[in-house]
Protein backbone atom coordinates (compact mmCIF):
# COMPACT_ATOMS: atom_id res chain seq x y z
CA UNK A 1 0.00 0.00 0.00
CA UNK A 2 2.78 2.56 0.76
CA UNK A 3 4.33 1.78 -2.76
CA UNK A 4 1.66 2.44 -4.29
CA UNK A 5 0.96 6.14 -2.26
CA UNK A 6 4.60 6.84 -2.98
CA UNK A 7 3.59 6.21 -6.58
CA UNK A 8 1.07 8.20 -7.33
CA UNK A 9 2.85 11.64 -5.63
CA UNK A 10 5.75 10.11 -8.07
CA UNK A 11 3.62 10.49 -10.79
CA UNK A 12 1.57 13.61 -9.67
CA UNK A 13 5.25 15.53 -9.46
CA UNK A 14 5.22 15.55 -5.36
CA UNK A 15 8.43 16.09 -3.98
CA UNK A 16 8.95 14.57 -0.81
CA UNK A 17 11.62 13.11 1.57
CA UNK A 18 9.40 10.58 3.66
CA UNK A 19 5.91 9.25 4.08
CA UNK A 20 4.91 8.55 7.67
CA UNK A 21 2.81 5.30 8.97
CA UNK A 22 0.26 7.00 9.89
CA UNK A 23 -0.29 9.00 6.73
CA UNK A 24 -0.22 5.57 4.76
CA UNK A 25 -2.73 4.10 7.20
CA UNK A 26 -5.27 6.88 6.90
CA UNK A 27 -4.91 6.70 3.24
CA UNK A 28 -5.66 3.21 3.46
CA UNK A 29 -9.03 3.60 5.19
CA UNK A 30 -10.38 7.39 3.35
CA UNK A 31 -14.06 5.90 1.76
CA UNK A 32 -14.41 5.85 -1.65
CA UNK A 33 -16.99 7.70 -2.84
CA UNK A 34 -19.67 6.20 -4.89
CA UNK A 35 -18.97 5.80 -8.78
CA UNK A 36 -20.54 7.85 -10.93
CA UNK A 37 -23.42 6.78 -14.11
CA UNK A 38 -23.27 3.56 -11.65
CA UNK A 39 -26.77 2.21 -9.78
CA UNK A 40 -25.72 0.36 -6.77
CA UNK A 41 -28.67 -2.54 -6.49
CA UNK A 42 -29.12 -4.27 -2.95
CA UNK A 43 -32.04 -6.66 -1.82
CA UNK A 44 -32.86 -7.23 1.55
CA UNK A 45 -34.97 -10.57 3.08
CA UNK A 46 -36.96 -10.34 5.71
CA UNK A 47 -38.53 -13.81 6.76
CA UNK A 48 -39.38 -13.55 10.35
CA UNK A 49 -42.52 -12.14 12.32
CA UNK A 50 -40.30 -9.62 14.68
CA UNK A 51 -40.50 -6.04 14.49
CA UNK A 52 -36.92 -5.95 15.62
CA UNK A 53 -35.61 -7.52 12.32
CA UNK A 54 -38.12 -5.19 10.50
CA UNK A 55 -36.90 -1.88 11.79
CA UNK A 56 -33.53 -3.78 11.35
CA UNK A 57 -33.73 -4.10 7.75
CA UNK A 58 -35.45 -0.73 7.46
CA UNK A 59 -32.70 1.01 8.88
CA UNK A 60 -29.83 -0.85 6.79
CA UNK A 61 -31.95 0.28 3.68
CA UNK A 62 -31.88 4.07 5.12
CA UNK A 63 -28.37 4.01 5.74
CA UNK A 64 -27.58 2.53 2.00
CA UNK A 65 -29.69 5.26 0.91
CA UNK A 66 -27.90 8.02 2.91
CA UNK A 67 -24.37 6.84 2.24
CA UNK A 68 -25.01 6.12 -1.18
CA UNK A 69 -27.47 8.47 -2.37
CA UNK A 70 -31.17 8.00 -2.88
CA UNK A 71 -30.50 7.88 -6.32
CA UNK A 72 -27.96 5.63 -6.86
CA UNK A 73 -29.50 2.62 -5.05
CA UNK A 74 -32.14 0.14 -6.10
CA UNK A 75 -33.66 -0.92 -2.92
CA UNK A 76 -36.08 -4.13 -2.62
CA UNK A 77 -36.91 -5.69 0.71
CA UNK A 78 -38.57 -8.77 -0.12
CA UNK A 79 -41.05 -10.75 2.55
CA UNK A 80 -42.08 -14.56 2.66
CA UNK A 81 -42.81 -16.66 5.09
CA UNK A 82 -43.65 -15.63 8.63
CA UNK A 83 -42.05 -11.86 7.37
CA UNK A 84 -45.16 -11.61 5.79
CA UNK A 85 -47.08 -10.64 8.67
CA UNK A 86 -45.17 -7.13 9.24
CA UNK A 87 -46.52 -5.98 5.84
CA UNK A 88 -50.37 -6.19 7.50
CA UNK A 89 -52.05 -3.05 7.33
CA UNK A 90 -52.19 -3.52 11.70
CA UNK A 91 -48.51 -3.83 11.58
CA UNK A 92 -46.25 -2.45 14.58
CA UNK A 93 -43.79 -1.04 11.79
CA UNK A 94 -46.62 0.17 9.58
CA UNK A 95 -45.42 3.81 9.73
CA UNK A 96 -41.62 2.86 9.00
CA UNK A 97 -42.62 0.90 5.91
CA UNK A 98 -44.83 3.58 4.87
CA UNK A 99 -42.13 5.91 5.50
CA UNK A 100 -39.83 3.50 3.16
CA UNK A 101 -41.97 3.34 0.73
CA UNK A 102 -41.72 7.42 0.90
CA UNK A 103 -38.24 6.77 0.09
CA UNK A 104 -38.09 4.68 -2.68
CA UNK A 105 -37.64 1.43 -0.97
CA UNK A 106 -39.38 -1.47 -2.97
CA UNK A 107 -41.40 -3.75 -0.19
CA UNK A 108 -42.14 -7.19 -1.77
CA UNK A 109 -44.35 -9.87 -0.88
CA UNK A 110 -44.51 -13.25 -1.80
CA UNK A 111 -47.65 -14.45 -3.76
CA UNK A 112 -46.91 -18.10 -2.35
CA UNK A 113 -47.17 -16.90 1.59
CA UNK A 114 -50.13 -14.73 0.86
CA UNK A 115 -52.15 -17.60 -0.83
CA UNK A 116 -50.76 -20.23 2.00
CA UNK A 117 -51.93 -17.30 4.81
CA UNK A 118 -55.08 -16.35 3.13
CA UNK A 119 -54.36 -13.20 2.18
CA UNK A 120 -55.48 -10.32 0.15
CA UNK A 121 -54.09 -6.81 -1.09
CA UNK A 122 -56.31 -5.93 1.39
CA UNK A 123 -55.08 -7.32 4.26
CA UNK A 124 -51.59 -5.36 3.25
CA UNK A 125 -50.21 -1.67 3.56
CA UNK A 126 -50.87 -0.01 0.30
CA UNK A 127 -48.00 0.10 -2.12
CA UNK A 128 -46.77 -3.20 -1.55
CA UNK A 129 -44.98 -4.97 -4.52
CA UNK A 130 -45.38 -8.51 -5.70
CA UNK A 131 -43.88 -11.95 -6.70
CA UNK A 132 -44.83 -15.42 -6.94
CA UNK A 133 -41.87 -16.75 -5.16
CA UNK A 134 -39.75 -14.66 -2.67
CA UNK A 135 -37.42 -16.80 -2.63
CA UNK A 136 -37.10 -17.17 -6.50
CA UNK A 137 -37.23 -13.65 -6.64
CA UNK A 138 -34.03 -13.67 -4.41
CA UNK A 139 -32.23 -15.85 -6.39
CA UNK A 140 -33.18 -13.85 -9.59
CA UNK A 141 -31.77 -10.50 -7.68
CA UNK A 142 -28.73 -12.30 -6.86
CA UNK A 143 -28.15 -13.28 -10.36
CA UNK A 144 -28.72 -10.42 -12.15
CA UNK A 145 -25.55 -9.17 -9.73
CA UNK A 146 -27.85 -7.62 -6.57
CA UNK A 147 -25.80 -7.41 -3.26
CA UNK A 148 -27.89 -9.49 -1.39
CA UNK A 149 -28.44 -9.05 2.57
CA UNK A 150 -30.49 -10.35 5.47
CA UNK A 151 -30.31 -8.37 9.08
Amino acid sequence: MKQAAIAALLAAGTTFTAIPDAVAQQAATVKSAPQANVKYKVVFQVSDNDPAKWNLALNNAKNVQADLGKENVETEIVAYGPGLNMLRTESKVADRLNGALDDNVALIACDNTMHNMKLTNADLIGGIGHVKAGVVHLMERQRQGWSYIRP
